[in-house]
Formats: C-alpha cells, structure tokens, sequence
C-alpha cells in the first residue's frame, strides 16, 4: 500500500488523476456483462395476424343472460352445450332489445362524462350480432335511469322502431326510428309504464290508473286511448314483467296475488278476464290478507310463454302478499287456454328470472341473484347444464321467425 501510494505522489497529482480515471473506467468496462446475442427464429414461425371472431347467426338455442345489478355486459350461451358464445356491452344502467328477426342488438344506456358526474348522454348504441361491433349511436333527450327492467325498452314487430320508457320529469316515450337511426318523437304518457309494441297501431302501456292505454302514431299527432279500469295497481298490482305474443297479438298479464288475464291488443284493445293460478292448480286463490300463507308468483323476470304451445312457466313461492321479489321455489306449467296448471316442478335453487327458448324442443333458462344460471329441458325439465358465474340478471331470447 505504501509504495503504490509512494508511486502516485512522485508522478504529480494531475497524473495521479488521470491515471485513476482510466482505473476506474477499465473496472466499470469489466464489470458491465455483455449484452445477450438475440435468439433465432425457430424455423417456420409466421407472425400474428389480428382478427375478429365472427358469431353465427343469432340462434334461438341461445339465452341471453344480463350480469346482474352490479355487473356489466350481457352474456350470451348457448343452450344445447351451455358454453358462453359472446358478450354484449351493456352497463348498470341499461335496456336491451333485440331485432325480431335477429338482424341488430340494441342496448338503450346512460352514462356520464366522469363516470357518475359531468355531462350527461342518452342514447341506443347499435351493435351487430355477428362481431359486437358497435355501428351506430342514435341519441335520447333522456331516458329512465334504471336498467334490468323487461318492458322499458321494446322494438315493434317489424323490426323498425324502438319505444324506450322515460321519466323526465314525467312518464313519457321515445319513439326512434331504428331503420334511419335517429328520434322520431317523444310521447307524453303520464302515470304509465311497462310498454309493449301493438302491430300496425304504435305501443300500449300500463297506467296507475288500472286502465291499458294505446298510443296511435300515425297522424302527425299520436292519438291516445285508455281502455276502463281492470285491476286496481294500489291493491294487486300487475308485475312489470308481462310477456308480449307477437304472433297473437296479445300480452300475458299477472298480478301479485296470481290473477292472470290475456289482453288483445290493437287500437281499441279487448281485456280477458282474470283467473286465479292457484284455483287452476286445485289450491285456494291468493289473496291480500297479511300474515296469509299461500303459493305466490314472485321474482323479478317471473313468467315466461312459450308461443306456439300456449304453455305459460310461472316461478311460484310459498309467502304472503308483498313478497313479490322472492325467487321461485316452483315452475308451475300452465295450460293458458285451458286455463290449467298441468305440472308443478321443484326446484333446487330459488331463482328470480325464468325465460323460454321459442322453437319446437324449448330450452328454459333460470338465473338469479347467485349469478349461477341453469338451462332446462322445457318438456322433461331435465336439467341439461349449470353455468355458473352466468350474470344471474334478466334473459332474453330471440323469437322464431
């Protein structure tokens, strides 16, 4: 040490300096490892093409299952092997329709410049159903903010125009134009909901009022008429989740004690008389006496028709009256013409919504709020899959054409 340093001082410091920097820089050069050579090719690799899955044609095999109140997108499954085909981009606070004759999938949405604040848009984003690609965007003056609601966002049955329920500040409906894509008109319809499409007329609603009210579109001027008075929504209300016969032309209504009745539709609509599932199944009928026990419809998408049959699933519980959102411990099938129950079927779980596939081999598909959902054969009720993780929200099937 002493000598190296005895070496240093003779040879002056501005030497030293020099000398120590080319020391330092040859240590640095040696301890830097070098870089690695890049690896070959292996022989025969062909670089990655980007592409867009394409689906098949719509397919009435197919359930379209919401995710649920905190859960976005909608899932679309197949029924016979129950694996999940695609998704639909549908948010929190939105309605979707499909095009009668499969051609569109339209998702009625809100949302807001800074996610729950900001400026805020209205509008049906149109996709297509063999890529989800989104195509166009027609824009609302407003919407009702609440998603998973079956009957606020309906298409007519020729596929050309959309009605889509409103509450700003009053009960009112967008009517758009879904073949030139823009708004053709707002409809003022105070103390109604729950829509429903009337071939050749325009749209019905449900009213507070009791009565069935027809919207006629077209004059320049819509025509509106109410039907009299035929359930009393104060006392037994009529559930929000109707379902609509396009064939027919009529609407399946149920109440909360398990009145059902068919209503005609047209511009002067003929009301059916009601009649108590729970008397067609040999039970008492269902009543609103508090603390009563009796089977009940409940859930949120409880009824579901299969068209061609005339065979009615209704999800029924054991409760008493305003326990209208309980899920189902039972199917009751129902003959609707013969005004019958011909089976009563168990189920393991208590799902919430119910919907059936509308070819000749019906498939039904149950989902609930445990996000699993399951496909049942509709005549053996076999159960064929449980998909879990499905969404547990509203299904949606296409109709046959």
């Amino acid at each position: 040490m002493s000598k190296a340093i005895h070496f240093l001082g003779s040879i002056g410091p501005a030497a030293a300096l020099l000398i120590a920097l080319a020391g330092a820089q040859s240590g640095a050069q040696a301890q830097t490892p070098a870089a690695p050579a890049a690896p070959a090719a292996p022989a025969g690799l062909e670089p990655e093409t980007p592409f867009t899955h394409k689906l098949p044609p719509l397919s009435t095999r197919w359930g379209f299952i919401r995710g649920g109140w905190e859960s976005g997108g909608t899932h679309i499954f197949d029924g016979d092997s129950g694996k999940m085909v695609g998704t639909v981009q549908t948010t929190r606070w939105s309605d979707m329709a499909l095009d009668p004759a499969g051609k569109a999938i339209y998702v009625a949405e809100t949302i807001w410049s800074r996610i729950n604040r900001g400026t805020r848009q209205d509008y049906v984003a149109v996709y297509d159903p063999t890529t989800m690609a989104l195509l166009a965007e027609i824009t609302l003056p407003g919407r009702l903010i609440i998603g998973a609601m079956k009957n606020n966002f309906v298409i007519s049955d020729d596929g050309k125009t959309g009605f889509v329920y409103n509450f700003s500040p009053a009960a009112s409906v967008n009517v758009v134009d879904l073949e030139k894509r823009k708004l053709a008109r707002v409809v003022e319809l105070p103390g109604c909901a729950s829509l429903v499409p009337v071939a050749g007329v325009g749209f019905s609603a449900l009213c507070s009022d009791g009565t069935l009210a027809t919207v006629a579109l077209a004059g320049k001027a819509p025509v509106i008429t109410h039907s009299q008075p035929f359930f009393k929504a104060a006392e037994d209300p009529i559930f929000d989740s109707h379902v609509h016969d396009r064939g027919k032309g009529e609407v399946l209504l149920l109440t909360y004690t398990g009145q059902l009745r068919t209503a005609r539709l047209g511009a002067t609509p003929t009301i059916g008389e009601a009649w108590s599932l729970q008397a067609a199944a040999g039970l008492r009928p269902g009543d609103t006496r508090p603390l009563d026990i009796n089977w009940l419809p409940g859930g949120r998408q409880l009824m579901a028709l299969h068209r061609k049959s005339g065979t009615a699933y209704v999800l029924m519980h054991r409760g008493e009256y305003w326990t209208q959102k309980q899920g189902g411990e039972e199917i009751w099938v129902v003959d609707v013409a013969a005004r019958t129950v011909k089976k009563r079927v168990p189920l393991k779980h208590e799902p919430t919504n119910i919907e059936v596939t509308q070819d000749d081999k019906p498939l039904i598909f149950l989902s609930g709020d445990g996000r699993n959902a399951w496909v049942m054969d509709a005549t053996s009720f076999e159960q064929k899959h449980e998909i879990e993780n499905a969404g547990g929200g509203l299904v949606t099937v296409l109709e046959s054409r």
